[in-house]
This record gives structure tokens, C-alpha cells and sequence, in this order.
């Protein structure tokens, strides 16, 4: 009888909890679709605002430089995250204790912080060497920076798994460095590297602070430009934005998740 009793309790917590996170959500979805431009009240149901937003040149300025940057960024964080990942696991005996304070330093500091601190180096190598002006290029190097971490652990993970038997055997087959990275490490960790991407991809699109310290005047972002747009008030337009945005992180979230599922369930098989 207790344990229905805290069963049920559980479950009534789990619903009560998912309703708190993504009640506010189903809220601003509900009002992108409001007929009239008031944030207090439904008065039915239309697709202008959709239609709207996609005759806004600033809207779409924006959302082609969050794809811009969040593509790049991920790109280039998953190439070095994957060979930090790698020199990790192959270097696993090694004391790098401090290593992984490095690695995981980006990931728990404030990004308040970590914008300041990249806006003040930018800054300063600009006015040094005219280089790296704020804009794209500043936001990718920043976005790269808090990237690489999450690839680098996911595929040092993914290694860490591996049976470290199947190193040996492809090269006690005569398997060159070229050819184990090609046909054997690449294929083995593929579910590890398109997670990290999309992860990555993810945390790009979603970020603020980080972009806001380090973008330049024709480098607004989606986040940034709602920022500035909400000054003004929340109307179905700004709604319609955030639903968008929603709907591709969630799209980009489930890739990822799926992913790693695959993942673990290959690693189940191999154990």
C-alpha cells in the first residue's frame, strides 16, 4: 500500500514538473497564432504573424547569421574537440588532472563572465594588431571556445567505451594511421560526432550572452535581435520567432538524442 501510495505520488511530482517546464512554452506557441497583436488575450487563430516574419529583412538577417555561426562553430569545435578527445583517451594513463580543469572550466563558468572576458580580448587585439574585428568572425572563435568542451568529452567517452583490443588488431593488420582513422575510428565513434554536433549546433542557436559581448553591428543574432525587439513589448511576431527557435532546438535535441542512443546500444553489443 506505502509503495502505490509513493508510486503515485512520483508520477503526480513528474507531471506537476513537466507542466511547470514547458506550460510556458505551450504559452508562447499558443500566442504566435493570435489573430490580433495583444499578448493578454486570444481572438482566434491566423498565420500572419508567420507570414510577417518572413517579409522582415532584419528577422531574416538575423536568422541566416545564427545559422551561419551556429553551423561554423559546430564544424570547427568538433574537429578539435575530436582530436582532444582522442589525445585524452590515448593519454588516459598520464596524470592530466589538469587538463580536465581546463576542459571543464568553460563549461561550469558564468557565461557573463566568459563574454566579458572575450569581448576584453577581442578588444585589445584589435586595437594591437587591426585583426578580428567585432562580427561573425568574433562570434564563431567565442562560440568555438565553449563548443570544444562538450565535443571533447563526448568522444573521449565514446573511446573510453571502446574495447582497447580492437586498437591493437587493426594494427596487427597491417592498417596504416590513415586507414585506422578512416575506415575503423571514424565509423566506430560517427553516432559520438553527429551527438556532438548537434549538441553543439544547439547550444549556438541558443546562446545570448556570449554572442551579445562579442557580435558586431551587422552580426545580430536571432536571441539578440528578440532582446532588442522586447523592449518594445512582446508581440505574436517576437512569439512566432521564439516558436521557431523552439521547434529547431527540439528537432536538433532529438537528433542528438537519438544518436546517443545508438551509441549506447552499440556499446552494448560490443560489451
Amino acid at each position: 500500500m506505502r509503495k502505490r501510495t509513493l508510486k503515485r505520488c512520483l508520477t503526480a511530482f513528474w507531471w506537476i514538473t513537466l507542466v511547470f517546464l514547458y506550460l510556458p512554452l505551450a504559452v508562447v506557441v499558443l500566442f504566435s497564432f493570435n489573430a490580433s497583436n495583444s499578448a493578454a488575450s486570444m481572438t482566434g487563430l491566423s498565420l500572419r504573424w508567420y507570414h510577417q516574419l518572413l517579409g522582415n529583412e532584419q528577422i531574416m538577417a538575423a536568422f541566416g547569421n545564427t545559422l551561419i555561426l551556429a553551423i561554423c562553430s559546430s564544424v570547427i569545435a568538433l574537429v578539435i574537440g575530436c582530436l582532444i578527445g582522442y589525445g585524452m583517451y590515448r593519454h588516459r594513463h598520464r596524470k592530466l588532472g589538469w587538463l580536465i580543469v581546463l576542459i571543464y572550466l568553460p563549461i561550469v563558468l558564468p557565461d557573463i563572465v566568459f563574454g566579458i572576458s572575450e569581448m576584453a580580448f577581442f578588444v585589445q587585439f584589435h586595437r594591437l594588431t587591426g585583426l578580428l574585428q567585432p562580427g561573425l568572425g568574433t562570434m564563431v572563435i567565442a562560440h568555438v571556445t565553449f563548443q570544444i568542451p562538450f565535443v571533447a568529452l563526448i568522444v573521449y567517452s565514446r573511446f573510453v567505451g571502446l574495447d582497447p583490443t580492437l586498437f591493437e588488431a587493426a594494427k596487427d593488420l597491417y592498417a596504416t594511421p590513415v586507414k585506422r582513422v578512416v575506415h575503423f575510428m571514424l565509423p566506430t565513434i560517427k553516432p559520438a560526432l553527429i551527438s556532438a554536433f548537434f549538441l553543439s549546433f544547439t547550444l549556438s542557436v541558443d546562446d545570448f550572452v556570449i554572442s551579445f559581448f562579442t557580435a558586431g553591428p551587422e552580426s545580430a543574432t536571432l536571441p539578440i535581435y528578440i532582446w532588442g525587439a522586447i523592449k518594445k513589448g512582446v508581440s505574436p511576431e517576437i512569439n512566432a520567432i521564439a516558436t521557431l527557435m523552439i521547434g529547431a532546438v527540439a528537432i536538433a535535441a532529438a537528433i542528438s538524442l537519438l544518436f546517443s542512443r545508438k551509441n549506447q546500444h552499440s556499446r552494448k553489443r560490443q560489451s
